[in-house]
């Protein structure tokens, strides 16, 4: 018998609605947070983090039936309020307009951007929204568009323990990644063939605590994770690959052993690359497939948790499974070990987009965002363009949708990395030519997005 891993099943989705869901604001407002951990060089992590974190996936998905992106991102109800609503819109490809956003779902008290959510689309065109919870105090919940392809309305289907949504569509529905603070931050998976009934939550990994992040190829999942010595998020270190190509039934390592799960032993063979013996941290940015389905990963390694330059050097790193072994190529260096960036592969066709360059915060999260480019799959980069230049915020968190369209590239957002600011929301098209400003206030339904390169 199926059991849910959802704690409560809403039976009547009118119940607990807030006043203000499903209600369009007047612009694109992103969330501003500060961790709070300040050091000599400022924030552990601060700024605008409407598009933060990496561990939620996707954000934003190209629609080809009806050449829409949608996307989902953190925002505000004023320049003056940190207050958390969980905003859904679209870019329209076919008028180059987008409408007013529209809250899927308010927060209320909360401001911190880790209860971001993560966008799915079902093979009808409905599109669901996963909003994170934050260990067991706030819960988790899952949100159905009524029609295809339409933010105005969503119908609540459920709520509970559940953090870093990573929903992926499958040919037999769901299969749900995420996050259970049980001891650590642990990972678990589900599955439902319709979003409303679900099997019960099983673990893949608990040696502490875990970051992941997750992608798909030709049906086959995988998932690849960093660990948390004692529990440690600031000793983050190693990385960790499994895979399944049966919605979880059975799950090998990148040499396609079989794995037994949840793994509880840092030293499992699904270890890529033992960090923690070099005093290395690693922040995981990225996952992607080369043109045989290889998985590539991104990641920034530093030296230290703490901003500023004793953590230097921070590389940006590629990790590329290539004939039979892990191989590991420099792309660049930046000032912030949450200098956050997406990897795209499109067959010889190799980039990232992400704050690489220094911004007006030097030591502050984010900075000014670039495009990288590679012809020889990885092992050499260059910076093809600039993307921002002389900013008054930072910019952060440049995030890949899911089949991005070629003019709806990579979403990220800005603020001052120093001390609370507006926060605005951008994205780019494939080549790093253009450069668009979402409106931080509308007059009309439908407006342009503004150009700012």
């Amino acid at each position: 018998m199926k059991k849910p891993f959802i704690l409560i099943i809403s039976l009547i989705v009118s119940l607990n609605v807030s006043l203000a869901q499903h209600q369009k604001t007047s612009g694109y407002k992103g969330i501003w947070f500060a961790l709070g951990q300040r050091t000599e060089y400022g924030d552990k992590y601060s700024g605008g983090l409407g598009t933060y974190t990496s561990s939620h996936i996707p954000i934003a998905i190209y629609a080809k039936a009806v050449n829409k992106t949608f996307f989902v991102y953190g925002g505000t109800t004023s320049k003056d309020e940190k207050h958390l609503l969980i905003m859904i819109s679209y870019f329209d490809h076919n008028k180059s307009v987008v409408p007013k956003p529209v809250i899927v779902y308010d927060k209320k008290d909360v401001d911190d951007p880790h209860d971001n959510a993560s966008v799915s689309l079902d093979e009808k065109g409905h599109i669901w929204v996963f909003v994170s919870g934050r260990n067991t105090t706030r819960p988790g919940l899952i949100f159905k568009s009524r029609q295809p392809y339409d933010i105005n309305d969503f119908e609540k289907i459920s709520e509970g323990e559940m953090t870093y949504p990573q929903p992926w569509w499958m040919k037999n529905g769901f299969l749900y990644l995420f996050t259970k603070y049980t001891k650590g931050r642990e990972l678990y998976f589900s599955t439902s063939a319709d979003g409303k009934e679900w099997k019960e939550g099983q673990k893949i990994a608990g040696m502490g605590g875990h970051y992941q992040l997750s992608n798909i190829h030709n049906g086959k999942l995988t998932t690849v994770f960093n660990y948390h010595p004692g529990g440690d998020v600031n000793k983050r270190t190693n990385v960790y690959v499994l895979q399944t190509a049966d919605n979880g039934r059975t799950w090998t390592n990148i040499k396609g052993e079989a794995m037994h799960t949840p793994l509880t032993d840092p030293r499992t063979t699904a270890l890529l690359r033992d960090y923690q013996s070099e005093g290395k941290l690693v922040y995981l940015n990225d996952i992607n497939f080369d043109a045989a389905g290889n998985p590539v990963i991104l990641a920034v390694i530093s030296g230290n948790h703490e901003p500023g330059p004793k953590a230097d050097p921070r590389v940006w790193t590629i990790i590329h499974w290539r004939n039979g072994r892990w191989n590991f190529h420099d792309v660049c260096r930046s000032t912030h070990n949450y200098d956050m960036g997406s990897l795209y592969i499109e067959k010889n066709l190799w980039q990232i987009v992400g704050p690489t360059e220094p911004g007006p915060q030097k030591w502050g999260t984010g900075g000014e965002m670039a495009l990288w480019v590679s012809g020889d799959e990885g092992r050499n980069w260059k910076k093809k363009s600039q993307l921002t230049s002389k900013s008054m915020f930072n910019h952060s968190y440049g995030r890949r949708p899911l089949n991005a369209h070629s003019e709806f590239y990579s979403f990220w957002a800005d603020g001052d990395a120093d001390k609370f600011s507006e926060s605005r929301l951008y994205f780019c098209n494939k080549d790093g030519t253009k450069v668009w400003m979402l409106p931080y206030e509308m007059e009309k339904e439908l407006q342009r997005p503004i150009r700012i390169k």
